[in-house]
């Protein structure tokens, strides 16, 4: 058995940036070293190239009878800018006391790393395990996974023989509390692009005369939302999953403290829609946000200009049963109609993703037609996650989005168990990424047991 957290560093010093061209040698070493580690396991690996970055399939067969699991993750990770905020060097990992800091640590090498060492553990106590396991890696998923779909295309067949997908790219409440992932949110993106005059033109010869895109731009955006919060776009909440009895049960055992929670963002009000707390909010709610704004002069000092243009860049974070290209729609006819005359509109589409759910076993809501083998990991992971970390899961939907797992569902019918391995300290896509070495070494033996109950039945 090979030290997880001698791999982990080994890992972690790959420059695995999906997105940036200059990281290819980063990216193939990530991948080179994922499908060594589970070769040396003794999977069958096959390294299926894509337009982009390739996809490892790794597979350990058996006997048609034995329960079958596929096991996501992804080798990729987010930039490490600014690197003047990282307090040790983004790429050479570093332990100070329980934690380990480095890109990736925490998304997605460390919990990847993880659910490695967890069958190798059991693979070594039991080469003979009744239990047909494929791993399925990418090194896309911070970029949206675009060349997923056309991967499952090909390979649905043989993706289908499998049971029930598990993965650790879920969150924990904290270190003590184990947080079983039971949906997620889908999401919609694109920019908004207002043009007015043909150029930039000075402010004193043409100030006052034409519709400035700025102030065009931001009166629209400032339409988006009732002043309570919610999202002013009709038909934006029509197919808004209901919310059952259960899950705001299940949310009630978390126990969480709004004061604590404004004290970790850092503010003194929240702002959510009306008849949700912050933590409902997140679960249950889609929203429409912001992220980027600019037109004009940027520089430094003034620049007295009319800006020919000005952009927005926008998101949707959806729950179930709302469709992205449905919501997208929605929200351009909803800024087409409220733009003036005087400037043009034009969009640019960016990726998508459906939301996902799956309801546990032995619940209100549970399908009639629930796999048995996905009750009985449900039911390993609850018996495993009380043993060892001394109090049972809680089952929540989570607000972030990981939209292969929805896809796989819509392509395969496979659900999915989520467990949650990352922390909110563990700085996801920020400097001074890390990732807790006592969830590591609890998350090693989590997994083990589940993966050896479904082997066992």
């Amino acid at each position: 058995m090979f030290d997880p957290v001698e791999k982990l560093k080994e890992f972690i010093r790959h420059r695995s940036v999906s997105t940036d061209s200059k990281q290819r040698d980063g990216m193939k070493g990530a991948q080179e070293f994922v499908s060594g580690l589970l070769a040396s396991l003794g999977f069958a690996v096959e390294v299926v190239p894509t337009d982009l970055h390739p996809i490892i399939l790794a597979r350990r067969d058996g006997d048609k009878s034995w329960p079958h699991v596929i096991i996501y993750g992804h080798y990729d990770v987010q930039p490490a800018d600014p690197l003047e905020l990282w307090k040790t060097p983004a790429f050479e990992p570093t332990i100070v006391g329980n934690r380990i800091y480095g890109r990736g640590a925490a998304d997605n090498k460390g919990p990847l790393l993880t659910n490695i060492a967890a069958v190798a553990k059991l693979l070594e106590e039991d080469p003979k395990l009744p239990l047909r396991i494929t791993f399925l890696v990418e090194g896309e998923e911070e970029m949206g996974s675009p060349s997923f779909p056309k991967f499952l295309d090909r390979y649905a067949d043989r993706l289908r023989e499998a049971d029930f997908v598990y993965l650790s790219d879920t969150a924990l409440p904290n270190e003590n509390q184990v947080v079983l992932t039971c949906g997620l949110r889908g999401l919609t993106l694109f920019d908004v692009h207002l043009t007015g005059a043909k150029g930039d033109l000075h402010s004193g010869l043409h100030g006052g005369v034409l519709r400035n895109p700025i102030q065009a731009l931001a009166e629209i955006l400032a339409t988006l939302h009732t002043p309570d919060g919610r999202v002013n776009v009709p038909g934006f909440y029509d197919d808004v999953l209901e919310v059952h009895p259960w899950e705001r049960d299940e949310l009630r055992k978390l126990g969480a403290n709004e004061k604590e929670y404004a004290d970790f963002l850092g503010i003194d009000t929240f702002y959510t829609t009306p008849g949700f707390s912050p933590f409902e909010a997140v679960r249950f709610q889609p929203t429409l946000e912001f992220n980027g704004i600019g037109g004009g002069y940027q520089g430094e000092g003034t620049k007295t200009v009319i800006p020919s243009k000005a952009f927005a860049k926008l998101s949707c974070r959806l729950v179930p049963n709302q469709r992205p290209d449905k919501i997208k729609k929605l929200v351009m006819d909803a800024i087409r109609a409220r733009t003036p005359s005087g400037v043009k509109v034009s969009f640019v589409d960016q990726h998508k993703g459906d939301p996902y759910v799956v309801v546990p076993p032995d619940r209100s809501n549970t399908p009639r037609d629930q796999s048995p083998v996905l009750a009985r990991a449900f039911r390993a992971a609850d018996k495993a996650i009380g043993e060892i970390w001394g109090r049972p899961p809680v089952y929540l939907r989570e607000g972030g989005s990981v939209p292969i797992i929805a896809e796989i569902k819509r392509v395969t019918g496979l659900d999915s168990v989520m467990f949650g391995l990352f922390l909110p300290e563990d700085n996801l896509h920020a400097p001074n990424e890390s990732f807790n070495l006592d969830v590591m070494k609890k998350g090693i033996e989590t997994t083990r047991r589940i993966l050896s109950a479904v082997a066992r039945g």
